[in-house]
């Protein structure tokens, strides 16, 4: 029998539901790490299927450098307010923050960038590649590389994770929807610097 606090303990680490974690943990014989991990499994192929769900709740943060000199604002939205107050929801949303003050990025996703400015830099880069002797037929997949590029340098989604090079913010992203199990977006951010 699954005792009610080990339920309790594997929600508040996992922000499941009430029933995917007394399944997790009947499964890992009352072993709340292997329960965990069930969760985190079970997540990570939820997660596509999550992110058309409706977000309603979630949080605005701020984060402040050490040097008073920079800071960013961001509003990330998730499905409950029982995740809201959920302690792995709010860490995500201050490494969010965070980037957003390291990164500083220009816009959220490569779909928000005016196609004047995407085409701007495509031009950009071209006259760059022919400056530099690229052959015709190597320009476009050459210039495919320089775009991906151009956007993990001014797209939230698209950077590299501060806190860990091996992944994106939208991985990132992906991997909380996966172990919290909520759709989690981010809607909005700024950033302010001296």
């Amino acid at each position: 029998m699954i005792d009610t606090q080990s339920i309790l303990k594997v929600r508040e680490m996992t922000g499941a539901g009430m029933v995917d974690v007394k399944a997790a943990l009947e499964e890992s014989g009352g072993d709340i790490e292997k329960a965990v991990e069930i969760l985190r499994k079970n997540g990570t192929i939820k997660a596509a299927s999550k992110s058309e769900r409706q977000t309603k709740e979630g949080l605005i943060h701020s984060y402040i450098h050490s040097s008073g000199k920079v800071g960013a604002l961001i509003e990330v939205q998730c499905e409950t307010d029982f995740v809201a107050r959920n302690q792995a929801f709010q860490n995500l949303v201050h490494d969010l923050a965070m980037q957003v003050v390291a990164g500083n990025p220009l816009y959220l996703s490569s779909a928000d960038i005016p196609a004047v400015d995407v085409e701007k830099e495509k031009s950009l880069q071209k006259e760059i590649l022919k400056a530099e002797g690229k052959p015709e037929a190597m320009i476009e997949k050459i210039l495919e590389g320089k775009m991906q590029k151009f956007y993990s340098d001014v797209c939230l989604l698209n950077q590299v994770f501060i806190k860990d090079d091996k992944i994106t913010i939208n991985q990132l992203i992906q991997q909380s929807i996966a172990t919290i199990g909520e759709n989690i977006q981010v809607k909005r951010f700024v950033r302010f610097a001296l």
